[in-house]
């Protein structure tokens, strides 16, 4: 079962915004490979990475109105309460953020971390520095949603990194989303950045992997308490 769970995660439908992209990268191999044969192969392992860059596989998402999933997959590179960019029109009070960064290996399709409904979305043009500095969130480009949530109203901010050129959503503002539903997606190496308002507690640490549309970053509720974390 895990020799066929392992083929699954390798050959799972491709993103249709992929495909423009992977035509470019083998018509290019076939034409390099005109020029000197190895230069195909160096084009075809090009394309084939192409090719992986943009999977989309199916995810579980846990349904609770409680629960906070990740809107993309990659490594939590920074949780803290720090004040909203001005677009999200959150306020100026410090609110949880949960950072996710992305490279160029990882699955680019970003979900929607809660259901909810879109009340507005801001793209703001920006630099294309390291996706994992902090300052990416101020500097960088970015598109911010924000989402009417049963918990209030939440940000989720996609951030351009240094590959990074092209920031797509396809959802607009007035449009319902399921807890890990399909919104959006980024080219090539990027971060997500997510805003909790209220008692919103993480349930994740910096450095831990997450997986969008599956991985709990943050839960809802009184009783909720920070979880502690151990590195070993």
């Amino acid at each position: 079962m895990d020799v066929i769970q392992s083929i699954r995660n390798v050959f799972v439908p491709i993103h249709r915004a992929g495909y423009p992209f992977i035509a470019a990268f083998v018509a290019a191999a076939v034409l390099l490979g005109l020029l000197w044969q190895p230069l195909f192969w160096i084009g075809l392992i090009l394309a084939v990475w192409c090719t992986y860059f943009f999977r989309d596989p199916e995810r579980v998402t846990p349904i609770s109105e409680q629960v906070v999933v990740s809107p993309a997959d990659g490594h939590v590179s920074l949780v803290g309460h720090v004040v909203p960019p001005p677009e999200l029109e959150l306020g100026i009070e410090p609110m949880l953020r949960i950072s996710v960064f992305m490279n160029v290996f990882d699955c680019h399709v970003n979900r929607a971390p809660m259901r909810g409904r879109i009340a507005r979305i801001a793209y703001r043009e920006g630099q294309f520095q390291n996706a994992e500095l902090d300052k990416a969130s101020e500097v960088n480009e970015r598109n911010s949603v924000v989402i009417e949530t049963p918990q209030g109203e939440i940000g989720v901010v996609q951030i351009a990194g240094l590959v990074a050129r092209r920031i797509i959503c396809w959802s607009a503002t007035g449009d319902r989303l399921e807890a890990g539903e399909r919104f959006g997606l980024i080219r090539f190496g990027s971060r997500l950045d997510v805003y909790l308002p209220g008692d919103a507690r993480p349930r994740v640490a910096e450095g831990q992997i997450a997986t969008a549309g599956e991985t709990v970053i943050a839960e809802f509720g009184s009783t909720a308490s920070a979880w502690p974390f151990r590195r070993d």
